[in-house]
């Protein structure tokens, strides 16, 4: 069987190759040939990798232009294996996942204050039992292909942890939560649904988003792109970024 990998390095310059492996395994998963490439043929090969039970999600990479965890999937004869988009690759199939994890920090992706004396019922927690599940390995980040024209899009990452505080019952500050995710925010996404097809745990970004779109609403925000009357999908068909 062979696959190829897109290697990258940066010393002592940056060089990009394209290289082609012939290994000897059947029905191996991709972290399992990545292995064997590096013990018996190519030492120098780097990726990451964890749990090797699809949890850590540090093993997030692309084949045949999808996202996939290499620990879950199996390999085919041809595969092209390339590192996570948007953004920097370290080596190889090591990428900086820094600026995906920041726009947590900038969606303020996180439970600032708690009302006292409320009680989650069960049904509470099924709201947003799912976004719990997110395992951090940046799939979403990479599929979205908002990246290519707004490098300053929240994204699909930070929205759906945005989501899961904004849906909690005990949270005190949804106003505040809203209003930070108006400017390259909600409004920005295409609904393309990228994100929700590569997600290994299921979660649907793009209904995320679109929830948070119904919130907004309630506090009266609206799309800005309806003011303009053909500036925006709806109108002319063309997108607006």
């Amino acid at each position: 069987m062979k696959i190829k990998i897109k290697r990258y390095t940066r010393e002592p310059e940056i060089k990009e190759a394209t290289l082609e492996y012939e290994v000897d395994l059947v029905d191996a998963t991709l972290l399992e040939v990545l292995n064997e490439i590096k013990m018996k043929q190519d030492p120098s090969l780097s990726y990451a990798s964890g749990c090797r039970s699809s949890v850590c999600g540090s093993c997030s990479m692309r084949v045949n232009d999808k996202e996939v965890l290499a620990c879950a999937y199996k390999v085919q004869d041809g595969d092209l294996v390339e590192p996570l988009k948007n953004v920097d690759v370290i080596r190889d199939l090591v990428v900086d996942m820094d600026k995906a994890y920041a726009f947590n920090q900038k969606a303020k992706a996180w439970q600032s204050s708690l009302s006292k004396g409320i009680f989650l019922t069960q049904e509470d927690e099924k709201i947003n039992e799912l976004q719990s599940d997110c395992i951090l390995c940046g799939s979403c980040y990479s599929a979205c292909p908002v990246y290519a024209v707004n490098g300053e899009f929240l994204g699909p990452f930070a929205l759906t942890r945005v989501w899961k505080y904004v849906s909690d019952a005990r949270g005190s500050d949804l106003a505040s939560k809203i209003d930070n995710i108006q400017s390259n925010g909600v409004w920005d996404c295409t609904l393309c649904n990228e994100c929700a097809i590569v997600c290994p745990q299921g979660i649907s970004s793009k209904s995320d988003i679109e929830k948070l779109r119904a919130k907004s609403a309630q506090h009266g925000y609206m799309d800005p792109s309806f003011g303009s009357f053909g500036g925006g999908f709806g109108f002319d068909g063309s997108p607006s970024f």
